[in-house]
């Protein structure tokens, strides 16, 4: 019944432990730390830093025996397979990201080899950019795909939850989809669908709206500089070189990053199994 999904339970805590204290504080810091930034390479960076920090402390926050003995209770079951959905939509999402840094990584990485090569000569080199530019379009609508469903998952994380700790919990599902919009859209490059607009009102929970808009405004990130020297009717090797090269150093960290709160997010979800399951 939707009167009783929106009531507050006595069995949870109603005082917050300092743990559960360290979920919001690093959401909040998530939220309002972007404004030091100083490129939207070094703000995706940065959320994926937050993000690890912030998941660090959900799963401290779930080894609490009061939460543990609240989320494992059988009236509030219908929450918590909601948050157990949301945990394997965010672990689907990343690896998604994932994919796609490996599949323009490995791409790119061809075209470098041919630019090295002393021998390789034009007709090499355009074959190689025309297998880039097709692999970079295939990519595209994949992730066109993949922000188009995240938007969908967004839209279902507003419904109002008085219980202390789900509501934290659900209120970090949402803010790290939000932040792998972010990452998705930044790895597409340009020509974002305007269906996906929706994203830029999500993302704001993790940048703050004077960032955001001079960021959409202003910047021209790494994927989509490559994006537009490969579709050059003329361009020197050097400056394709060049980059490649920064590109190359931006999925570098970005793939750090990832990996490592790919981690995270493993870890907190057997967490989570563990006290269904126990």
């Amino acid at each position: 019944m939707a009167a009783s999904y929106h009531t507050r339970s006595n069995s949870f805590p109603t005082r917050s432990h300092p743990l559960t204290s360290d979920v919001g504080e690093n959401l909040r810091r998530l939220r309002y730390s972007q404004a030091a930034s100083t490129s939207l390479s070094s703000s995706i960076a940065h959320e994926l830093n937050g993000l690890q920090d912030l998941h660090d402390s959900v799963d401290k926050m779930l080894q609490l025996p009061l939460v543990q003995q609240a989320l494992a209770q059988g009236q509030h079951k219908k929450w918590v397979d909601d948050l157990l959905n949301g945990s394997l939509r965010i672990l689907e999402t990343s690896s998604i990201a994932q994919n796609a840094l490996l599949q323009i990584k490995e791409s790119t990485q061809g075209l470098q080899s041919v630019l090295r090569r002393r021998g390789g000569d034009e007709i090499e080199l355009a074959t190689e950019v025309k297998k880039c530019i097709a692999s970079r379009k295939a990519l595209k609508k994949e992730v066109h795909k993949a922000l188009a469903n995240l938007q969908g998952m967004g839209n279902k994380c507003s419904s109002l939850i008085n219980e202390e700790h789900v509501s934290a919990l659900k209120e970090v599902e949402a803010v790290t989809l939000a932040a792998f919009g972010s990452l998705l859209s930044f790895i597409s490059g340009a020509g974002i669908p305007s269906k996906l607009s929706g994203f830029v009102l999500a993302s704001k929970l993790i940048r703050p709206k004077r960032i955001a808009c001079e960021e959409v405004k202003t910047e021209t990130n790494e994927f989509e500089k490559v994006d537009a020297a490969l579709t050059l009717k003329s361009v020197s090797t050097v400056y394709l070189q060049n980059q490649l090269k920064e590109l190359e150093s931006s999925i570098q960290d970005l793939e750090e990053g990832l990996g490592s709160l790919s981690r995270r997010l493993i870890k907190a979800r057997v967490s989570f199994l563990n006290i269904l399951n126990n």
